[in-house]
């Protein structure tokens, strides 16, 4: 399990590409997020829970399985870029986002960015299946952020960012036409869902 609670944004050191299969390298300090890091453990990446396989002092391999490639992000990262990382939540970590699988459901594309001093608005357009679950001050998880939606219209939402967020993951040097990582929130979905088959029901 992730809180949605970012540490940083590490940098691919290298990717070994295979068919249908990649290997990501990144730079993880033990200072900062590998102190007591070992294979098998469980990292997000731009929220897309991966595995370590190999550590080899501050650079740590993950693998990237055709599905993982197909439904997130990660596909289309090179060497040099960075994602989004946090640590899997340990029992009795405070949650300071709210409670996130790694598992993502698909991806958005940024539409629309809004500088103003010390904000930024990023408007995102999702498939028009998952919009049902995307209502006005609900949570929502992007690039493995969680987030509070600001504003939901048509085919799209957007979220407000405060300078912490923006220092501390990608989304402060996103541009329109960027595919970010999305994770709709479980008991959002659940609550849907369990109306929309009462209504159906009904009729």
């Amino acid at each position: 399990m992730f809180t949605g609670i970012v540490q940083g944004v590490a940098e691919i050191l290298a990717i070994e590409e295979k068919e249908a299969f990649r290997t990501h390298v990144i730079r993880m300090p033990t200072a900062q997020w590998g102190e007591g890091l070992q294979i098998g453990a469980s990292v997000a990446h731009n929220g897309c829970c991966l595995t370590v396989t190999r550590i080899e002092g501050e650079a740590v391999s993950f693998d990237l399985m055709r599905e993982t490639l197909r439904l997130t992000n990660l596909g289309l990262l090179g060497v040099g870029d960075r994602v989004n990382v946090e640590r899997a939540a340990r029992f009795g970590d405070e949650i300071g986002g709210h409670a996130m699988s790694g598992h993502i459901m698909a991806t958005a594309r940024v539409s629309e960015v809004q500088d103003s001093p010390n904000n930024r608005q990023v408007w995102f357009e999702l498939a028009p299946e998952l919009m049902r679950y995307v209502l006005t001050k609900g949570y929502i998880g992007i690039d493995g952020i969680s987030l509070t939606i600001g504003e939901v219209r048509d085919q799209g939402f957007c979220v407000n960012l405060i300078p912490e967020t923006l220092a501390r993951t990608n989304l402060g040097w996103v541009t329109p036409g960027w595919q970010a990582n999305i994770e709709i929130d479980p008991q959002t979905q659940a609550i849907v869902d369990t109306v929309e088959r009462v209504l159906a029901a009904r009729q």
